[in-house]
């Protein structure tokens, strides 16, 4: 087991503007969008670790007897996301939590839960297996000594899946897990092998 800690954060905030017509719910949105993203700016974050999506249109019906959707439009719904790509963890996860506050601009903006990333976990990954393998062979040199016998070649080796948790959770999956809601993180590795004693 090894404690890591999370070097990229990635975090999602929408806005959006429903009317009665497609095109005033676009207008609205156009002059929101700037206003985020300056916003956004305005505390630190670079404007090239910015990425605007295309907006969604989602079209609002009405309602019939016993709350059935009717084929009538009702009005329009637009949603644009604005994606934050950052090194900067500290930074973006306070800012996720106090972009809220744009509401008080009339600005109807939702901010979600920033994803932690690992992005040297590849390298930790083969490092933790190797350490899990020589940990193994020593296991079994201790057992092997205590019954007499020394250990020889390794008969079979396989490797268990890797769980990336919160730091001290205790949760395990047999799938494995892989965890982006924490900066840091453990990260388990078991590697299972078999050796013939002499």
């Amino acid at each position: 087991k090894k404690r890591i800690k999370s070097d990229l954060v990635i975090w999602t905030a929408k806005a959006s503007r429903r009317a009665d017509k497609l095109v005033d719910a676009y207008k609205a949105l156009s002059l929101d969008i700037p206003v985020v993203k300056s916003y956004l700016i305005s505390k630190g974050i670079k404007e090239e670790e910015i990425q605007i999506s295309s907006i969604n249109t989602t079209a609002l019906h009405g309602r019939e007897n016993y709350g059935v959707e009717s084929n009538v439009i009702t009005g329009y719904n637009l949603s644009q996301s604005l994606e934050v790509r950052s090194k900067d963890i500290e930074r973006i996860s306070l800012i996720a939590r106090t972009a809220t506050e744009l509401i008080n601009k009339g600005i109807a903006i939702e901010s979600s839960a920033p994803s932690y990333y690992c992005t040297s976990l590849g390298d930790i990954k083969i490092g933790m297996l190797a350490e899990a393998a020589k940990d193994a062979k020593v296991r079994a040199q201790a057992i092997a000594t205590s019954t007499g016998s020394t250990v020889s070649s390794i008969q079979s080796a396989k490797m268990g899946v890797l769980q990336i948790t919160p730091a001290d959770s205790t949760d395990v999956s047999d799938q494995g897990i892989s965890d982006v809601t924490s900066i840091n993180k453990d990260i388990t590795a078991v590697v299972n092998l078999s050796f013939a004693l002499r």
